[in-house]
């Protein structure tokens, strides 16, 4: 299908940043956006590029009352070569029509959504930030659109993309943050939409969240819903912990994320020659290798923040410092190694990016 490119006036574009160090995060977009819609019987069509604007819906759309509403987050990179950079950007698709699966919604045509999402980066390419530890934040997501109050799948959708500049997503940058462990609430159980990339996770998880932070931490770690015993992932990653010389992290069973970035920590890892565990791991088995000192390391990884290092962990009212409170030797090494490889700085052997202009 052919994309259908309608720009904004001149009178219409918005002040880009001055300033790329006060950007922040997920606050500023872009001055177009990509769309489709589906019809059942139809399929997706209409494919377009058209000014940012806000979106007219029905009130009674099915996503609004039953939550039939998906999501991907990955970015474009501005190299210093002035080259742009996607990572993985395919299998952020691939996930997206999984978590699609998941809530009987339509899948996309990838290629088509590829196309898309590549015109509109290049139609707004100034839009890229060029200043260290900043990039295009881009968010496919797509929304049960037919007007019906009862509970069955909708028979029509919205796909839409946006995108705009973004800084480190969280304020310490990457400085360790804390995190609180969570024993009462859970974010997902088995059997549900954990590995989903769907809003009602998040939903789920913004209690704790605002209670965690009100307590001065960064994030929460969730333990499984039915035992409050295994670690899961934060809010927003994946978790990985490093304990005497084994990379653990917990294994897809299907109530977390496949995070993009969480396989290629485990890939690069491997490559290293480390030994990497996906395995059930207990707060108690953390909890004691803190206690005895062979907890090295904890860090979290995601589009967002790519590596995240834990510097405190807190279960049950004890304070754990990890890594003497510092980013340790690993997780600098995964950190400086992935973004080397997104801003095209440095060979890529995994096929993991693909330069667009």
């Amino acid at each position: 299908m052919e994309i259908k490119v309608t720009q904004a006036d001149n009178s219409d574009l918005k002040p880009r940043p001055a300033d790329e160090s006060q950007i922040g995060f997920g606050d500023i977009f872009s001055d177009h956006m990509f769309l489709m819609d589906y019809e059942s019987g139809t399929g997706w069509h209409d494919p377009r590029i058209e000014p940012y604007r806000n979106i007219s819906i029905d009130p009674a759309a099915m996503g609004i009352h039953y939550g039939q509403e998906i999501f991907e987050g990955l970015k474009a990179y501005g190299g210093r070569d002035g080259g742009i950079y996607l990572f993985r950007a395919t299998d952020n698709f691939k996930r997206l029509n999984r978590s699609a699966g998941r809530l009987c919604m339509s899948e996309v045509d990838i290629e088509l959504a590829m196309e898309g999402m590549k015109k509109l980066i290049l139609l707004d390419k100034e839009w890229i930030p060029r200043s260290e530890g900043t990039s295009l934040y881009i968010r496919p997501t797509m929304l049960a659109t037919e007007p019906h109050l009862g509970v069955r799948p909708s028979t029509t959708y919205l796909f839409f993309i946006i995108i705009g500049p973004v800084g480190p997503y969280f304020k310490e940058g990457l400085n360790p943050v804390t995190i609180y462990v969570e024993d009462f609430y859970v974010r997902a159980a088995h059997g549900g939409t954990g590995d989903a990339k769907t809003a009602g996770n998040y939903a789920s998880s913004l209690l704790a969240t605002e209670k965690a932070k009100e307590k001065g931490f960064t994030q929460v770690l969730w333990l499984d819903a039915k035992e409050h015993k295994y670690v899961e992932e934060v809010g927003t990653m994946n978790m990985f912990f490093l304990i005497n010389e084994e990379v653990i992290t917990a294994p897809l069973d299907g109530s977390i994320l496949p995070g993009i970035t969480r396989d290629s920590v485990i890939e690069l890892v491997k490559g290293w020659g480390m030994k990497v565990s996906e395995r059930r791991l207990s707060i108690d088995e953390i909890v004691e290798s803190a206690r005895s000192g062979t907890l090295k390391e904890a860090f979290g990884t995601g589009t967002a923040a790519v590596i995240s290092p834990v510097g405190q962990m807190t279960y049950k009212g004890e304070d754990h410092i990890v890594a003497g409170g510092k980013m340790g030797d690993l997780s600098q090494k995964l950190y400086d190694e992935i973004v080397a490889l997104q801003y095209g700085e440095k060979e890529d052997s995994h096929g993991w990016v693909e330069r667009i202009d």
